[in-house]
């Protein structure tokens, strides 16, 4: 999705491939993994550091990983002001896919048509506090998307459809400064 919109991406593996990004994106997969490699490859601090200046977005895992609380013991970089709740639709077949409303999107594009939205396995924000707020929510009132400065967090998977809408988004946070 970055390489459409024209933008080098690189994959960040060590502490060092974090030099020279303006922004980061971390995937979705499994959050405790993502934490634990974080650890082992010494990723953790500078990971927090990076947030410190730099734009963030967490997309499903990557959301867990981003907040200062997923309701259970593992490593997090602790720098978004939500509570997430791991799995929070269920297994794998509980999969799903549905239109939200998300209304800053409208800063990037001519159109307020919703996104379509797809849940793999998904995290639900189930809070968000201090200057955090609310993006989007299901029609049930469920959060699924948040962000807290140039901090994004989604649910969901952005970038599983061909709507670019979020990620445009996500790149007017990036060049915001400090």
């Amino acid at each position: 999705m970055l390489h459409n919109l024209g933008v080098e991406a690189s994959e960040v593996r060590l502490p060092g491939q974090l030099a020279g990004l303006d922004g980061l994106i971390i995937p979705g997969g499994e959050s405790t993994t993502i934490g634990k490699l974080a650890i082992d490859y010494g990723l953790l601090e500078p990971l927090r550091q990076f947030g410190q200046q730099h734009a963030i977005w967490g997309t499903c895992a990557g959301a867990i990983f981003l907040s200062k609380d997923a309701s259970r013991q593992q490593p997090l970089l602790e720098l978004m002001d939500i509570t997430v709740e791991r799995n929070a639709f269920g297994r794998q077949i509980a999969s799903f896919e549905t239109d939200i409303h998300i209304p800053v999107l409208k800063q990037v594009s001519e159109t307020d048509l919703p996104f379509h939205a797809v849940f793999i396995r998904a995290p639900l924000i189930k809070e968000v506090a201090g200057d955090a707020q609310v993006l989007a929510r299901l029609d049930d009132g469920r959060i699924v998307a948040a962000q807290q400065g140039r901090w994004l967090a989604t649910s969901f998977h952005p970038e599983l459809t061909r709507d670019n809408r979020i990620h445009r988004y996500f790149l007017m946070l990036v060049e915001q400064r400090g």
